[in-house]
C-alpha cells in the first residue's frame, strides 16, 4: 500500500473556472500523484490494488494514532509493488518487526516487487507474510488461493514465516461487494480459507474492514473460531470487530507512516509474534 493517499485532482469543463482555483488544483495534481494508475474509465488497473485501498475512502482517518506505548504490541508494516524496493534496514532500525508482502491478485497477477519485499524483510530479521488481494468477482476462492499457494503464500514452520493472509475488503474496480451476494461472498471466503488450509496446514489470517464485513456478508460471524482476524481501521482504536471474533490478531492503524505508509501492530510481544508464525 503506497504512503501517498490523496486524490487526483480533478478540473471540470466549466468555462467560469476561475484562474486561482485552477492553479491550486494543479499544484495538488503535481505534489500528491495517485496511489494507483488510473485510466480514462476512472478505475484503476486491475493488479494495482492494495491492502487498505478503500479504507479512507469509505471509512476515512480520524487524524489521531494509538497510544505511543507498545510494550504490549508489535510494531509492523505491509508492501506492494507501490513502495517498490523497500528500505527494509531504516524499517528495522526504527521499531519494526514483522511485515506483509503482497503477492498475487485474483488469478493472474503476481507482484513484480515480491523478491525483494519479502526476503528482504526476512533478511533484516523481521517475521514476514505474503497476503492475496481478493477479486472475487473473478475466479473462484479455491483457484484463488492455489494461485497465491503457487506464487509466494506458502507457509514454513521456520518461527519467522507469517501465515497467508486474505485481504478482503472494498473493491477499487466496481462494485463493493464484487456483485456478490451476502451468502455468495461468504461461501467464496470459505473455499478460498478450505483450500488454503489444505494446502499449507495453517489457517489463513483474515485482513477487513467491519464496515465492509457488515454489507457484504451479512455480518458473518462463522470464520472467528478459526482465522485470526487483521482489523483495518485508522484511529486511536479499534472500534467494533466484525461478528464472531472477541479480539484481533493484528490491526492496521495508519497509511501514512514513516518510511513506509502502512503501518500496523500485532497484539502481542515479539516472542508472541514468533509462537504465531510458528503456529
Amino acid at each position: 500500500m503506497d504512503g501517498v493517499r490523496n486524490p487526483i485532482a480533478r478540473f471540470p469543463g466549466r468555462s467560469r473556472l476561475c484562474l486561482t482555483g485552477a492553479l491550486t488544483g494543479l499544484l495538488m495534481f503535481l505534489s500528491s500523484p495517485p496511489a494507483v494508475p488510473v485510466p480514462a474509465g476512472g478505475a484503476p488497473e486491475r493488479g494495482t490494488a492494495y491492502m487498505g485501498i478503500g479504507v479512507l475512502a469509505h471509512d476515512g482517518d480520524s487524524g489521531t494514532l494509538p497510544p505511543v506505548g507498545r510494550a504490549s504490541q508489535t510494531e509492523g508494516v505491509d508492501v506492494s509493488s507501490h513502495q517498490l524496493d523497500v528500505d527494509w534496514q531504516t524499517l528495522w532500525n526504527s521499531g519494526t518487526r514483522w511485515a506483509y508482502t503482497k503477492a498475487t491478485e485474483g488469478t493472474s497477477y503476481t507482484n513484480p516487487y515480491f523478491t525483494q519485499q519479502y526476503d528482504g524483510s526476512y533478511g533484516s530479521g523481521m517475521v514476514r507474510g505474503a497476503y492475496h488481494f481478493a477479486t472475487p468477482d473473478g475466479a473462484g476462492g479455491a483457484a484463488q488461493a492455489d494461485w497465491f499457494v503457487d506464487h509466494g503464500g506458502g507457509w514454513s514452520d521456520d518461527g519467522k514465516t507469517l501465515p497467508g493472509a486474505l485481504d478482503i475488503e472494498w473493491n477499487p474496480y466496481g462494485d463493493a461487494c464484487y456483485g456478490k451476494s451476502q451468502s455468495g461472498m461468504v461461501g467464496w471466503i470459505r473455499d478460498f480459507l478450505n483450500r488454503y488450509k489444505s494446502r499449507t496446514g495453517r489457517q489463513a489470517v483474515i485482513y477487513t474492514a467491519t464496515n465492509w464485513w457488515t454489507q457484504c456478508t451479512g455480518d458473518y460471524a462463522g470464520f472467528g473460531a478459526t482465522n485470526p482476524l487483521w482489523i483495518a481501521r485508522y484511529a486511536s482504536t479499534v472500534g467494533p470487530l466484525p461478528a464472531g471474533w472477541t479480539s484481533y490478531t493484528m490491526w492496521q492503524y495508519t497509511s501514512s507512516g514513516p518510511t513506509v505508509g502502512d503501518h500496523d501492530r500485532f497484539d502481542g510481544s515479539q516472542d508472541e509474534l514468533r509462537k504465531f508464525a510458528t503456529g
